[in-house]
């Protein structure tokens, strides 16, 4: 898109911002060593209950080593999270790591929900303080309790922790980079559940994630098929890193719906290239214009969208029932 001087100068204090606080923030995590995660089998049904025990003994592992090398915290939390009976698709303990978990009976279910995440969450933080409603892994849980309440269908959620999170305070939080690496590994795993369930899948995105998805939904080539879900829901959207709904590819209903009270409104919702570049994620998602449907998310803020009890959960819910109609109603 063509920039006028006004965008130029608000992308700009946006980088300098960010520039000045990645350098007083740079050097002061200590780096983290794990073990490589194991070599699990292609993903089908039949080996669900294996690939869920070989991760949770590689968590193990990777908790005791954090031990051995002094990292405390760290081997508390992997302790934490390898307790029997959760189950996971995917686990890298290494640097920020990467965890896939899924919640319910992915077997069984008969609609299944993939909550992509914003900025900021790594294994440290995937359950939050306390598992407060505000981290990825709680956000599951209420999401799968609200849903599976209001339906006799079995609905399964997956909290994919799949890709490099950007940091709020940095560069990376403002460019496409990271969203288009994220936004591979997010197509290889649909493709993966493919071959698990024949459940139709929605695709529940927050703050960056949101770009993820957007981006995951888009053809690129004759290679890179449509994506088979059958919902989008962007939430706390910075922009989908697509000019439009009629962007995305394939038969998923798209969805967008912002807080009152979230400080994401006040983004510039504008793009541009530089030295290869997207800085920015283009047009508000939540505009009539842009051609989502519309999705109430209340009055909360940024990180309140999931929280049990308020609207944009409720919506969510309904969404990932298959309650489509009702989901589009107000109030």
């Amino acid at each position: 898109m063509r920039l006028t001087s006004s965008m130029t100068r608000r992308l700009a204090a946006m980088l300098v911002t960010a520039a000045v606080t990645l350098s007083s923030v740079a050097g002061t995590l200590p780096a983290t060593r794990a073990p490589s995660p194991p070599k699990l089998p292609v993903l089908v049904a039949e080996r669900l209950d294996g690939i869920y025990a070989d991760n949770l003994d590689y968590i193990e592992s990777a908790a005791a080593m954090a031990e051995v090398d002094g990292q405390h915290e760290r081997a508390e939390t992997l302790r934490a999270m390898a307790q029997p009976g959760r189950k996971y698709l995917q686990f890298d303990a290494r640097g920020q790591g990467r965890v896939v978990e899924v919640i319910g009976n992915l077997e069984r279910a008969e609609k299944v929900s993939v909550l992509v995440p914003g900025s900021d969450v790594s294994i440290d933080t995937f359950e939050g303080e306390g598992s407060t409603p505000t981290s990825l892994r709680a956000s599951a849980e209420a999401l799968h309790e609200r849903s599976n309440g209001m339906s006799r269908k079995r609905i399964a959620v997956v909290a994919w922790l799949g890709y490099e999170t950007p940091d709020t305070l940095s560069l990376a939080v403002l460019t496409q980079d990271r969203a288009e690496q994220g936004a591979g590994e997010l197509r290889a795993f649909v493709a993966a559940l493919k071959r698990v369930t024949d459940a139709p899948i929605a695709l529940m995105c927050h703050s960056y994630g949101s770009v993820v998805c957007g981006i995951a939904a888009t053809e690129e080539g004759g290679d890179n098929p449509a994506l088979e879900v059958t919902d989008i829901a962007v939430f706390g959207s910075p922009g989908i890193g697509v000019v439009s709904a009629d962007d995305i590819v394939g038969d998923a209903r798209l969805w967008a719906g912002r807080a009152s009270s979230d400080w994401i409104s006040h983004v510039p919702f504008e793009s541009f290239s530089i030295l290869g570049t997207t800085v920015g994620f283009g047009d508000d998602p939540t505009d009539p214009s842009f051609g989502a449907l519309p999705l109430n998310a209340g009055g909360g803020g940024h990180s309140d969208y999931l929280r049990p009890g308020s609207p944009a959960l409720e919506r969510l819910a309904l969404i990932a029932s298959g309650n489509a109609v009702r989901a589009t109603a107000r109030g």
